[in-house]
């Protein structure tokens, strides 16, 4: 490790390869705590390179307890995080919007480390058991149209780095990983990046990786389409800006769309939209982003038709229904 921070101080960057062993270590805890440390702040201070991010994913899946759902049509909504904005939980909202449309979401996270609450937070609050199991977890996709895959549970190997990132307390690579590591190999995916950079990196190795795919990032540094100004769009159905218009909603205001200071808040936020108690602007913001994954999976789709499909399911109570039948089968 000491030679590997050496050469990252002197700004050279790693291969592929180079890259795969560290984490591969880092993860096996063959490094002590500091080191760690300055090997995740290293990348505060610089961009990760498009053969570091793939050598770290490769090593992360390498590492992983796969689960095959290669006989659903699956997709994926999962943001980075560490983009400081405390929204409420949308990603998660969006991805039970979609699943109440009757597609197959595998959705992956984790507690939160930046925020207030992340998925896992908020659906442990509600009573999912987390779980590892195969055929539990394709029974509740076949039953319910989604599962969640608590990143913990099939990436054993970070349990040596969770409590460094926690003491930190802010975005490492580990949050540029999340959407690109899931062990349920989905066969579309809709990631929500923190910044353009990390945006155009996504994008070309979803491209590598022949993925359906679209990759979001709000210019005014949201992981997610915020609808509060331009979003990127960046995906293998085209490269275009979105403006909030685009999804037939007029813009709304960053304090609109905050999340909860605590799980118990985020998970009233979470209930409210659900049931179709959420404000117009919670509503807009998780419509939008359920709409692009809809995109997502049929880029032949106008996205207004995507839209449409994505309000009949929050406003006709299906993603309710959704939730409901997941916790309830827990």
């Amino acid at each position: 490790m000491k030679e590997t921070l050496e050469k990252l101080f002197e700004h050279k960057s790693l291969s592929q390869e180079e890259s795969h062993s560290i984490l591969t270590d880092l993860t096996k805890g063959k490094n002590n705590t500091s080191q760690m440390a300055s090997f995740l702040t290293v990348y505060r201070m610089r961009n990760l390179t498009i053969d570091e991010l793939a050598g770290f994913r490769n090593a992360m899946l390498d590492l992983c307890i796969p689960v095959d759902f290669s006989d659903f049509n699956t997709i994926d909504l999962c943001g980075t995080g560490g983009d400081q904005k405390n929204t409420f939980n949308i990603s998660t909202l969006a991805s039970f919007i979609v699943a109440g449309t009757g597609e197959k979401v595998l959705k992956h996270g984790n507690y939160s480390v930046s925020s207030s609450c992340g998925s896992s937070n908020v659906l442990e609050y509600f009573g999912y058991r987390f779980s590892n199991n195969s055929d539990k977890l394709r029974k509740e996709v076949d039953k319910t149209g989604i599962c969640f895959l608590h990143a913990p549970l099939f990436h054993p190997a970070m349990k040596n780095v969770a409590p460094v990132r926690k003491e930190l307390g802010i975005k490492t690579f580990f949050n540029m990983l999340g959407p690109l590591v899931n062990p349920g190999n989905p066969s579309n995916q809709m990631a929500g990046v923190y910044s353009s950079e990390v945006s155009r990196i996504y994008h070309y190795l979803f491209e590598d990786y022949e993925k359906n795919h679209a990759v979001v990032h709000s210019l005014d540094g949201y992981d997610e389409i915020s609808i509060t100004g331009l979003t990127r769009v960046e995906a293998s159905f085209g490269n275009y800006f979105l403006k909030p218009e685009s999804f037939g909603f007029e813009k709304v205001s960053p304090e609109l769309i905050k999340g909860g200071k605590d799980v118990d808040s985020s998970a009233r936020i979470f209930m409210q939209i659900l049931k179709g108690e959420g404000s117009e602007a919670q509503n807009r913001v998780v419509i939008a982003n359920a709409a692009m994954a809809l995109k997502t999976i049929y880029p032949d789709h106008s996205l207004e038709q995507c839209v449409e499909r994505a309000e009949k399911s929050l406003q006709d109570k299906n993603a309710l229904k959704a939730f409901d039948k997941l916790i309830n089968m827990q």
